[in-house]
């Protein structure tokens, strides 16, 4: 099946829209994790063997995707939340698309899902989530165990939320789950090779949406067949697609 890329610029950021060659009226949004880039006429999803793979069945169905490089490693910061909604706003106006959306999240693009499920309810059909970053706070305290790595997160959360090392705490605290209640439907695909802190949040926020009735599941898988998820992940998408 062919793809048509699009490649574009909004506020000096690539995005792109991978346009299939039957349509089916409806659009996902994808938002790359921590190491997600656009740039060059290509990205990282297309690169990227398994995610490729990924990609290629969403289109395959029928599916409109489209993404931005939201400024790099944003980790959920309010100006990449608010590019995520302005693009959603640009492909709603040049492509014939149902209004509702479908998110597809992958770890650190969790954050703006967050955020976008809570503020924007009504633009969302469904989210589906790979190994998702839901609590920032709680993120930034796991990785402290691993110097090195905490050391380049700290530092790459200085610049995304332009603070100092002192005040993040101030300015991540409310980039969280516990915060961002949302009752758009979710599934989330998770490693079984997780650290146990990580399914534990995972859990929480499953108990916290099941209570308030919300459709939400959480699927363990093998590590390498992370992307081999494309069937389940359309199958819920389309459990959604039959209100218009």
């Amino acid at each position: 099946m062919s793809i048509t890329e699009r490649f574009f610029y909004l506020e000096k950021e690539p995005c792109v829209i991978y346009l299939p060659e039957k349509p089916n009226g409806f659009s996902v949004m994808l938002l790359g994790d921590y190491n997600y880039f656009i740039e060059n006429g290509t990205s990282l999803w297309t690169q990227h063997a398994g995610k490729s793979y990924f990609l290629h069945g969403l289109i395959e169905q029928g599916y409109t995707v489209f993404s931005s490089n939201l400024y790099g490693r944003h980790w959920g910061n309010d100006q990449s939340v608010r590019l995520a909604k302005r693009l959603y706003d640009v492909v709603l106006r040049k492509e014939t698309l149902n209004a509702k959306m479908h998110i597809m999240a992958d770890g650190m693009g969790a954050l703006v899902a967050l955020e976008m499920m809570n503020k924007y309810p009504e633009c969302i059909r469904s989210v589906v989530m790979l190994n998702p970053c839901l609590d920032l706070p709680e993120y930034v305290g796991f990785e402290k165990e691993h110097k090195f790595f905490y050391k380049r997160l700290v530092k790459e959360l200085s610049l995304a939320y332009d603070a100092k090392e002192e005040e993040l705490d101030l300015k991540i605290n409310k980039k969280s789950f516990t915060l961002l209640p949302s009752c758009v439907p979710v599934k989330i695909f998770v490693s079984t090779q997780e650290k146990r802190g990580r399914k534990q949040q995972l859990r929480r926020y499953e108990k916290m949406r099941q209570l308030n009735q919300c459709d939400t599941s959480v699927l363990f898988h093998l590590q390498d067949v992370k992307y081999k998820m494309v069937r389940q992940t359309t199958d819920f998408f389309k459990k959604y697609e039959e209100e218009l």
